[in-house]
This record gives C-alpha cells, sequence and structure tokens, in this order.
C-alpha cells in the first residue's frame, strides 16, 4: 500500500520520462492538480490544450484559463466542434465518445506532430469499472492516463491539491453540458445556452454542487442534500429567476445531486 506522498512521487518521476507532454485540461479537479504536477516535471514542455465550445459553462472556461495563467502555465486554447457533430447531438449513450474525440483530434491537429509528443488526460482510479465512452476515446488516440497509473483517487488528488495550494482541491464534480440532457434526447444549443443561464443562478445563489437537469419546458434542480433547506428559503425568488430563463416549470429532485442522474 503506498501513501499519497510515494504516488505523487511515482507520478512526477513518470511526468519526466516524456520530453514533451499535451494535457487535456479543463480546470476541473484531476486535470488541475496532472497540470500542476507536469508543470513541476516538464516546465513548458507540458502543454496544457483546454477547449471552449458551447458545451463549456463560460465562467468555468473563465476560470480554468485565469489559473493556469496566473501559475505560469503553458496554455493553449482551442477551438473543438463536437456541437457540429450529429452523432453528438442525438445523444444516444456515446456522447462522451464523440466529445472526447474531437478534443484529441484537435490537440493533435494543432500541436507539432512529432514522434516524441505524448497526449494525457485526467483519468483516476475512482473511473475504473465505469462505463465511460469518452475513455474509449482516450484509447483509440493512445492518450496516457498519468494519474489512474499512478493508482490516484480522487480523494487523494484533493489532499495533494490542497497541500499546492490549488484552488481547485474542494472544487465541485465538474461535466460538460450536454451532460444535462436525459440519454436520447436531443441536444439543442439554445437549451445548452439555457442551461447554463439556469446554472449560473444557482451559483450566484452560493450553491457548489448542482445540476439543471433540462426536461423541454422542465427544470430540474439537483443540489446537495445539505442545501435543501437553504434552497426551499429561497424557493420564490429561485423560482422566478429561473423561470426567466425559459423554463415554464421549475422542480427539486428530492433524491438530491447524483452524477449521472439525467439518463
Amino acid at each position: 500500500m503506498h501513501s499519497i506522498e510515494e504516488k505523487e512521487n511515482a507520478l512526477l518521476q513518470a511526468l519526466k520520462q516524456h520530453p514533451k507532454l499535451a494535457i487535456a485540461y479543463s480546470g476541473g479537479v484531476d486535470s488541475t492538480y496532472l497540470a500542476s504536477c507536469a508543470h513541476e516535471a516538464l516546465g513548458d514542455n507540458a502543454v496544457l490544450m483546454i477547449a471552449d465550445s458551447p458545451s463549456i459553462p463560460r465562467e468555468e472556461l473563465a476560470e480554468a484559463i485565469a489559473m493556469a495563467e496566473g501559475r505560469g502555465w503553458n496554455l493553449r486554447i482551442i477551438q473543438t466542434h463536437e456541437h457540429e457533430n450529429k452523432a453528438y447531438l442525438q445523444n444516444k449513450g456515446d456522447r462522451c465518445f464523440h466529445c472526447k474525440n474531437e478534443l484529441f483530434s484537435r490537440m493533435k491537429a494543432v500541436l507539432d506532430a512529432s514522434e516524441d509528443l505524448v497526449l494525457a488526460h485526467g483519468a483516476i482510479e475512482d473511473d475504473k469499472g465505469d462505463i465511460r465512452p469518452g475513455a474509449q476515446a482516450a484509447v483509440h488516440h493512445e492518450v496516457i492516463a498519468p494519474l489512474q497509473d499512478a493508482g490516484l483517487y480522487k480523494s487523494e488528488i484533493r489532499v495533494l491539491s490542497e497541500r499546492r495550494g490549488l484552488p481547485t482541491a474542494r472544487k465541485a464534480s465538474f461535466a460538460c453540458l450536454g451532460s444535462r440532457f436525459p440519454t436520447g434526447t436531443r441536444i439543442e444549443l439554445e437549451a445548452m445556452a439555457q442551461v447554463e443561464r439556469a446554472e449560473n443562478i444557482l451559483r450566484a445563489y452560493g450553491y457548489r454542487q448542482y445540476r439543471i437537469r433540462h426536461h423541454d419546458t422542465l427544470c430540474r434542480i439537483e443540489i446537495d442534500l445539505i442545501d435543501f433547506n437553504k434552497l426551499m428559503s429561497e424557493r420564490t425568488e429561485l423560482v422566478a429567476a429561473i423561470k426567466e430563463t425559459g423554463y415554464r416549470f421549475v422542480t427539486l429532485d428530492l433524491n438530491g445531486y447524483t452524477m449521472g442522474s439525467s439518463a
């Protein structure tokens, strides 16, 4: 059983073995920790690639860019076009594959296609055993998962991120806006923007872990169970504000926030 310090040391040593590394960076807990370690190990030879598309909330994108630039990381912003892919928009259960396939394809396209270039992403030990179409895209493009190879779990990455002074140490789970649509429901760009506006309202009210699940004219709110009393005390204002985004009905999911529950 390795300690988290031993795991981090093994990660840093493994990263140093690559002359140059291109990392799929999102500003989330895992990819930010990987970016920090890669920058320590490789300096500017660790190239962070962040996708800019309608699938990414503007505030999340801005925060991720500001964090990377503030730390002097070698960041490149790339335009991805998964929202133009019919298979992605159909949302048949393999949406994440098409999203990640587009991301990794664009990363390869904009970088120097030298033999020593390696692509990496922030998959972790917790991801093993889950059905993750995005991981299939990583295999297809031969993208490595250094955090997973080091045996790191989310809880450990949060502790190590705290020690590094990363603001993402306690950040809530994040997923692209396409995940807010039930499997089989077509993703529309206008509806995706509507979801983003509604989630911005929850964010402005101070909620940390939340999702707006889109069901046509109905908005289903998922938040942590500990925030139920807060939401009920603010119910009148929240409902009015969310209806301004275009929803006719606003509901609270009594199960609370659950990853992947839109399916």
